[in-house]
């Protein structure tokens, strides 16, 4: 079995000893025995604050549900929300009396996910503040693999705050050490690494249970997928949000589901084949409307290109429901649409966009960022 951070706490003694901690964690900070991180730590450390991202530090905020300031009824620390409307960013107030943050959340090894926007603010405040930062390492679910394209500049947000693919191959400890190299910075950072974890390893073969990062993630393979299939979060179909299968089911009221599934096993993708789905969502986009689409089931963990195939569904929307088919609109006024903030540029939402020239372009920005990311691997 392989053991994360939290499990090896006690080999690490010194660096948490007489220090008041400040714990940035989710529902899926817990150990090996799926025991909180907040208490392992609360009870044999100071333990003075705990700092919530997105989904709360229990997980029971839903997805963009702004996250309140508030007593941890169970410990009775004080949470701090790194999720509020106006603001994703410490304050003055939060780190007072906090010697140390630590960070001990399960990544998905996704560019979108939000936890790793928080992991890097975490790191831009420490340099501000000269404060020390402790990350409780985690394997990356979905391996070495880097997929995608990567973000370009002008287009960062907290759904993509550090230029990255979309899928990256890095742990959460090594992510860290890639941003503080590259920034230049000086403050005192402590990666406590996982233990028998090799690269090539997904999820399913660390021994680990999968505790769902968010409830849109409900199994591997939902992760594994949402690379490739987050992308609909922008459009105006169904990212199965609301139903038992998210990111693994897409559909709309205006889909025929049997024809697409048709033209997608056509395409013959890698590790992954499609059948025709007929739901109703009970939230989220189309909630209450009959929706037919296709459901993408994972035949081979290891050959499945996620975002390739998230690219190649979209394109396949794009192409037979012409007439229905759309982009959501930007948040704000004059701002930039959901799908370009998630995709890193505006080339996927450009009428004339070419699916053969954003998959060249994937195969580029994987491959050299493949090699800016192997000198911060910590495992073999």
């Amino acid at each position: 079995m392989v053991l994360n951070g939290i499990d090896r706490i006690s080999e690490y003694d010194n660096v948490f000893r007489g220090k008041r901690l400040g714990l940035i964690t989710s529902i899926s900070g817990v150990n090996v025995k799926l025991r909180a991180s907040i208490d392992i730590l609360s009870e044999k450390y100071t333990l003075a604050a705990l700092f919530s991202p997105e989904h709360g530090v229990r997980g029971n905020v839903e997805a963009g549900g702004v996250v309140d300031t508030y007593q941890d009824p169970y410990s009775g620390i004080p949470v701090y929300s790194l999720y509020r409307k106006e603001s994703k960013r410490f304050t003055d107030e939060m780190l007072e009396g906090i010697d140390v943050l630590v960070y001990d959340i399960q990544d998905v090894g996704t560019r979108y996910y939000t936890f790793i926007s928080t992991m890097y603010y975490a790191c831009q405040e420490c340099e501000k503040r000269q404060m020390e930062f402790i990350i409780l390492d985690r394997p990356n679910p979905l391996g070495d693999k880097a997929e995608g394209n990567l973000l370009q500049e002008g287009y960062e947000s907290f759904v993509g705050a550090y230029p990255l693919c979309m899928r990256y191959g890095l742990t959460i400890g090594e992510l860290a050490g890639m941003i503080y190299a590259e920034q230049g910075y000086s403050f005192p950072l402590t990666v406590i690494p996982v233990q028998g974890w090799q690269r090539d390893m997904l999820f399913p073969e660390t021994g680990n249970l999968w505790v769902m990062p968010s409830l849109g993630l409900p199994r591997f393979e939902s992760a594994l997928l949402y690379p490739g299939t987050c992308l609909f979060e922008g459009t105006n179909l169904s990212e199965g949000r609301g139903t038992s299968a998210p990111f693994e089911i897409i559909g709309a009221p205006y889909v025929d589901g049997y024809r697409f599934a048709q033209y997608m096993n056509g395409r013959k993708l890698p590790g992954v084949l499609f059948s025709p789905v007929y739901f109703t969502p009970t939230a989220s986009k189309h909630a209450g409307e009959a929706c037919e689409g296709i459901h993408i089931h994972v035949s081979d963990v290891h050959a499945v290109e996620a975002c390739r195939t998230g690219l190649e569904l979209l394109f396949g929307f794009r192409e037979l429901y012409p007439e229905h088919f759309s982009y959501l609109p930007p948040f704000r006024e004059g701002g930039r649409k959901s799908v370009e903030l998630l995709f890193g540029s505006d080339e996927i939402s450009k009428e004339d966009a070419s699916l053969q020239n954003i998959l060249e372009k994937f195969e580029k920005d994987s491959q050299s960022f493949t090699a800016r990311k192997q000198q911060y691997h910590l495992y073999g």
